[in-house]
């Protein structure tokens, strides 16, 4: 079994990509009639939505080029973990190093992604994972016929160990328990069936041949040796994953009758695809809003997926991914736990063949009383950032939150400040979801049809808000 260490850990058949981790916050996601405070505190008070443990950020250290059979790279945040070059090889030709490497001219992507974090009390699976199987469902954008997928431990207080895991593409139109038997493979990881992944620490797969559509769905199933106490994943997954303790049959066409539901991501954070060199990955940062709250379990009906699709169908950008790499609760300004600042060395620059930085970040920080000149320079360090990697970084105004928990009219100062400010020219360009759904009243609130869903907080959209933000951007953005 291979062993995945904080330092010096080789990634195998594949480039050398950042590394991260961080110390974790407490954060909530929803409507908090308080607001949000800095990352890593406690928030009280009011909460309309589900409440989301942030953590594991930090800056990330960027791997150096990884020749055949050398490894280097640079140590990730507090925590400490490295993902380092890797060794060449695969697919027949050597893999170079850099954010991505190279197969003959192609390259990795970022397909999918979900931001890991520590799953606190409100995010803990249905019983253990310690011995248990997990049939986790992802939705991938861009296409391809070779993928590796991430593991990650970040948020671990221990190992986790990892006896076996497959992939196969859930052909089903809706998101459920089974798969297609006659594409399901068997992932490696340093050429072993399974791995032992070190507290704080992530790992890539081997690559696998896997012919797998843009906009297919892909199921990801784990069978999990020991876990420790502290869980990483992703909370706001809209998703449902299925659990079977002391499951065995890793290949079962259909778990549903054996397995508990749970509507969370554990330990899965990444799939990337190679792809060609005109492929680029967007990115998407930001609060529950990105991560999809108020959207539909199961539909994949957040904005960053109404985007996905729209630019699969378009042919000027059928080479473009999307990475949701928002988490719920969070804030823009701080430089630990969760806050935008605090990760996006490592949950945007630090994604293979990132090109494209959507930032929709901001309104818990409003609601929690931050002032526009800390918002303003938050903004302007994730530009200079952005930009001194070569990424091109497009600002996402605000959405109106009158009539929920979080307006006051110090509050809606703010908000008009922020918004006039990305729409100033800052930015490479911005999209304008507040014009999109906003009521244009005074106050400004959503527009009712794009605020009403199960639970109504004049804060989330509903599903036909975010399809509307999703209908919003200019594709010709992402052609540059």
């Amino acid at each position: 079994m291979g062993v995945a260490c904080g330092f010096d850990e080789p990634t195998f058949h594949g480039a050398a990509d950042a590394g991260a981790s961080g110390s974790a916050g407490r954060e909530a996601e929803g409507g908090a009639a308080n607001g949000v405070g800095d990352a890593g505190a406690t928030n009280e008070g009011g909460f309309a939505g589900e409440a989301e443990m942030g953590g594991n950020a930090g800056a990330a250290g960027e791997g150096a080029a990884g020749s055949s059979g050398s490894d280097s790279g640079g140590m990730g945040g507090q925590g400490g973990t490295n993902v380092n070059g890797g060794t060449g090889g695969a697919l027949g030709s050597e893999i170079s190093g850099g954010n991505g490497g190279s197969v003959d001219g192609m390259h990795w992507v970022g397909t999918w992604t979900a931001s890991p974090y520590l799953a606190d009390s409100t995010a803990q699976p249905p019983s253990s994972l310690t011995n248990a199987m997990l049939r986790q469902v992802t939705k991938v954008s861009l296409g391809g016929n070779w993928i590796r997928v991430q593991f990650s431990n970040l948020s671990g207080d221990g190992p986790v160990t990892i006896k076996s895991a497959h992939v196969a593409l859930c052909k089903s139109t809706t998101t459920n328990a089974t798969i297609d038997v006659t594409t399901d493979k068997a992932l490696a990881f340093y050429g072993s069936a399974g791995v032992t992944i070190a507290k704080g620490a992530e790992v890539w797969s081997d690559p696998i041949d896997l012919t797998m559509p843009a906009l297919s769905q892909v199921s990801i199933t784990t069978i999990f040796g020991s876990v420790p106490s502290k869980l990483t994943g992703h909370a706001g997954s809209r998703t449902t994953s299925y659990l079977v303790p002391n499951g065995t049959s890793i290949s079962a066409a259909d778990l549903t009758a054996s397995a508990q539901n749970t509507d969370h991501w554990y330990y899965i954070s990444g799939i990337d695809v190679i792809a060609d060199p005109s492929a680029k990955g967007l990115v998407a940062i930001g609060d529950s809003i990105t991560d999809g709250r108020g959207s539909d379990t199961n539909k994949n009906n957040r904005w960053t997926d109404i985007l996905a699709a729209r630019l699969q169908n378009n042919p000027a950008t059928a080479n473009v991914s999307v990475m949701n790499q928002a988490i719920g609760g969070t804030a823009l300004v701080g430089s630990s736990g969760t806050a935008a600042q605090a990760r996006f060395a490592r949950d945007v620059l630090g994604q293979s063949g990132v090109k494209y930085a959507i930032v929709l970040d901001g309104v818990n920080d409003i609601g929690g009383n931050v002032q526009f000149p800390a918002m303003k320079a938050a903004y302007d360090s994730l530009i200079s950032a952005a930009h001194n990697k070569g990424v091109l970084i497009f600002g996402g105004t605000i959405v109106p939150f009158g009539g929920s928990g979080y307006y006051s009219v110090a509050h809606e100062d703010v908000r008009t400040q922020v918004n006039a400010y990305i729409r100033s020219g800052v930015f490479d360009g911005y999209i304008d979801f507040d014009a999109a759904v906003s009521d244009g009243a005074s106050p400004p609130k959503l527009q009712t049809a794009y605020a009403t869903w199960a639970q109504t907080d004049w804060l989330h959209p509903s599903p036909a808000g975010y399809k509307k933000m999703g209908d919003t951007p200019d594709l010709t953005l992402f052609t540059q």
